[in-house]
């Protein structure tokens, strides 16, 4: 690994020194908010962020975020099974991995205006929350992200950025629906408003499929709704809400099919945030929460099954006070001071289909559980600009769990721009992620005892750089794991580790103002196989506009994928050439016709063991702009 980082850097030294002779750069857009509670400059970061905007996000006329997302951040892939929605327990999709670290234990977190969305019982996300209508933007930083966001950011974060109405008096519309293959209809309306200093956006959406298997149906309600009033220059109060609701039916396997394998989930995220901006103290104040009702029939083996008497039921919720300040102490030199509170609340039992009562037979009766924990931090950071060419930033949180103890979380990073928007940053960081509930009180294999928080270090090296038609990036990184929570005999216990390394790099090139090209690729070696874990991801990618007309055109490959671990007989492994297309027309000012293609080279695959794909598919819709 230590020859890696020394080709990359060397490499990067290389590009730099071509780059100067190249025409005049031009600073793009490079705004975030991720990896630091106040907006800052990106260029004067250590971190690796991928930021996408609302325009690429909306550009494949898709309802969810996570598919998009799959296609632009190098080193992310995102788990599917069907043609329109993820679900949830077993069988579900929508599982993420970062550079081999895995959203399905909890390990890389969801945020909403930086405030995080897990499942308070098994601490992953629920992949059907994540709407496209109400994202500004989305920032994804892949690396450990605990210094600010505490347990579960292990690998990283991807944080939406919801959508507010901007600047001037306003009031805009838009709605959009579509309809295609396998039965699928969506449909989704967003209203924006300014009026002074207020503003508001709210929107809803609906959306339903047969899929491309029997017994394989999804259909998902949603809303969004965030409001606003600007008191002066220097203070703000907002809130946002969203909600979802979805029935989603596993199919089971090719090889074991099920029956009556259906979940009926709703999920409700709200934070309410009061911000201030003076000259050289900028902070907040917000208050979240983020619940859900699930209900399950586990189904039965459709070859001689049969049905279950109950239903599982379960409650959480993950809700947590945070503030921050973050002050220009002099020239160049920011500290971030902050405190969070989270508490995280479990509660999962078995009713009877007939009654209703609660199911207590021996059977079911290890799985019950009415369960609260809490989590207490508080984390400084420092970032000092020195000169023109140096940054440096470290921080330090202390988090302490009411079950797992106290955990100790350093960050470190250097920037060294040695030519005009050009950086060659170094980053070493620590993640963690304490045990779940599901761990510590579910199951015969709950241990409530022992557990610690899982961790992992991570050390990075890379380089950015943006020139006046091109924008590109490579990163090498190594990342050390330990204190993994695995089942071993009969009992949850922190014994297993994990080392992966690799390369990731991205480019973009506006050929001419109508046409660019955009690439990402990125290799991870894991010690260990992750499932939904590729070894390469690549996409290229291009987008024409001609007149009224638009095209975009993306080609992603999968090598090398995990899909199944099994000691005794071997992993199972797959490939996929996935080629999706999307043209639309602006037929009028106010009203645009579109179609769109998903896997057009038909090729047959799939992620979740067991759950074929669809081969293409196609949509068409219309999207009207008022």
């Amino acid at each position: 690994m230590k020859k890696l980082f020394i080709t990359c850097a060397l490499a990067a030294i290389g590009c730099g020194a071509f780059a100067e002779e190249l025409q005049d750069s031009v600073a793009l857009a490079n705004v975030t908010v991720t990896g630091v509670r106040s907006a800052s400059d990106v260029r004067q970061l250590p971190f690796t962020i991928t930021t996408i905007g609302k325009d690429v996000l909306r550009e494949n006329y898709r309802l969810n975020i996570l598919p998009t997302l799959m296609e632009q951040v190098p080193g992310l892939t995102v788990t599917s099974r069907g043609m329109l929605g993820y679900g949830v327990s077993t069988g579900a999709a929508g599982g993420m991995t970062m550079r081999g670290v895995s959203s399905s234990a909890g390990q890389l977190m969801v945020l909403i205006d930086g405030h995080p969305q897990y499942n308070g019982i098994y601490g992953h996300s629920i992949a059907d929350s994540y709407y496209t209508m109400m994202a500004e933007r989305v920032e994804v930083l892949r690396g450990p992200a605990s210094l600010l966001y505490g347990s579960n950011a292990m690998g990283g974060v991807i944080n939406i950025v919801t959508d507010e109405a901007g600047a001037g008096d306003k009031v805009e519309t838009m709605v959009n629906v579509g309809a295609g293959s396998w039965g699928t209809v969506q449909a989704e309306a967003m209203n924006r408003l300014r009026k002074g200093k207020f503003f508001s956006s709210v929107g809803g959406q609906y959306a339903r499929s047969d899929n491309h298997r029997p017994n394989m149906g999804f259909e998902q309600y949603g809303g969004f709704l965030k409001l606003g009033y600007d008191f002066s220059e220097h203070w703000k109060l907002m809130g946002d809400a969203s909600v979802t609701h979805f029935n989603a039916s596993n199919p089971g396997t090719v090889t074991v099919p099920k029956i009556s394998n259906d979940q009926w989930i709703t999920r409700i995220a709200a934070n309410v945030v009061l911000e201030h901006n003076f000259d050289r103290v900028k902070g907040a104040i917000s208050v979240y929460d983020n619940f859900g009702i699930h209900k399950i029939d586990d189904g039965y083996n459709a070859n001689g099954g049969k049905p279950q008497t109950d239903l599982f039921r379960s409650k959480d919720a993950l809700a947590g006070v945070s503030w921050y300040e973050t002050i220009t102490a002099w020239e160049g030199a920011k500290w971030t001071l902050g405190v969070d509170y989270q508490h995280i609340y479990g509660r999962a039992w078995y009713t009877d289909k007939v009654t209703g009562d609660v199911v207590t037979t021996k059977q079911r009766q290890m799985q019950s559980c009415h369960v609260h924990d809490n989590e207490v931090a508080g984390y400084v950071q420092y970032h000092q600009n020195l000169g023109e060419r140096w940054s440096l930033d470290a921080g330090l949180r202390l988090d302490n769990h009411s079950q797992a103890g106290t955990e100790w979380v350093p960050q470190g990073g250097i920037v060294y721009r040695p030519i005009e928007n050009g950086q060659i940053k170094a980053m070493v960081s620590k993640g963690f992620r304490n045990p779940t509930t599901r761990e510590m009180y579910l199951y015969g294999t709950a241990n409530s005892d022992s557990l610690k928080a899982e961790s992992m270090m991570n050390y990075e090296l890379s380089w950015h750089h943006a020139l006046k038609n091109v924008t590109y990036g490579v990163a090498a990184f190594f990342i050390d794991g330990k204190n993994m929570i695995q089942t071993v005999a009969g009992r949850n216990i922190n014994s297993g580790g994990f080392i992966n390394k690799g390369v990731e790099g991205d480019a973009a090139w506006s050929v001419t103002p109508n046409l660019t090209l955009m690439t990402n690729h990125s290799y991870v070696y894991m010690h260990k196989p992750i499932i939904g874990a590729p070894r390469y991801k690549g996409y290229i990618g291009a987008r024409l506009k001609y007149g009224k007309w638009g095209v975009l055109a993306g080609l992603q490959q999968l090598a090398h994928l995990c899909t199944e671990v099994d000691a005794k007989n071997g992993n199972t492994y797959t490939n996929a050439t996935l080629l999706n297309m999307t043209v639309d027309y602006a037929a009028t000012k106010g009203i645009t016709l579109w179609a769109k293609g998903d896997n057009l080279l038909a090729h047959r695959y799939e992620i979740n063991k067991g759950y074929v794909m669809p081969r293409a598919t196609f949509m068409a819709g219309v999207k009207v702009k008022f």
